[in-house]
């Protein structure tokens, strides 16, 4: 995963605390992991949403990361596929990615930066996005999960807000559900309310939820 904005995507799990105004939150007795790692094995600019790649679905990435995460000492949970968009400036239109969030349990912070390090150096990526929950007042991150938003609105929204596409930089659509997700600062919550207005999709519906994350890049 390249190094972006600090946005990106992912399944979102809420705490049922301290959310945004609105925000809803997941079911009591959903499981939350310890914390999330994001990757893919893509190393292409993809300009072009038809592109063939966009349609692996990275099983066996999924299942070798799966693998890795086991082999350092934490456990693999679930994983979720997702289709990733990014507004370049250099080019001034969308890149497009798939990638995977995997749910990790039973991991220290080092050793989360220990397997997502590992990860980034097999696939040849410039850095390696991860996700630790923590209590709100802890946090300095947070997680919006909103449903009813595709690939076509995300994009559509980033090319239509030049202001807010410049703070928030894209995010990620799950591929089986039509859910956008998007992690950022705590201080980008606000923005992020707005995109989703911009999107045509409903705050009332949004979940959030808080913790740290990492662009591990050694």
């Amino acid at each position: 995963m390249s190094r972006r904005p600090i946005l990106v995507a992912l399944a979102v799990v809420a705490i049922t605390a301290g959310l945004a105004p609105e925000a809803a939150a997941v079911p009591v007795g959903h499981h939350q992991p310890t914390a999330e790692i994001f990757a893919t094995n893509n190393t292409a600019t993809i300009t072009d949403p038809n592109d063939p790649r966009l349609s692996d679905r990275l099983v066996r990435f999924g299942a070798q990361v799966q693998a890795t995460i086991a082999a350092n000492g934490a456990w693999p949970g679930c994983s979720t596929l997702l289709n990733g968009v990014f507004w370049s400036d250099d080019l001034k239109t969308a890149t497009y990615e798939r990638s995977r969030e995997f749910d990790v349990d039973h991991v220290s912070a080092a050793g989360l930066h220990h397997i997502a390090s590992v990860i980034r150096k097999q696939y040849d990526q410039e850095s390696v996005l991860t996700f630790q929950y923590l209590p709100q007042a802890g946090a300095d991150s947070v997680e919006v999960e909103v449903p009813g938003v595709t690939v076509q609105q995300l994009f559509n929204g980033l090319a239509a807000d030049p202001v807010l596409r410049d703070e928030l930089g894209g995010g990620s659509v799950t591929a089986d559900g039509d859910r956008l997700a998007l992690i950022a600062d705590k201080s980008e919550l606000g923005s992020i309310q707005k995109f989703v207005g911009v999107l045509g999709a409903s705050w009332s519906k949004a979940t959030v939820s808080y913790g740290h994350l990492e662009f591990v890049a050694d």
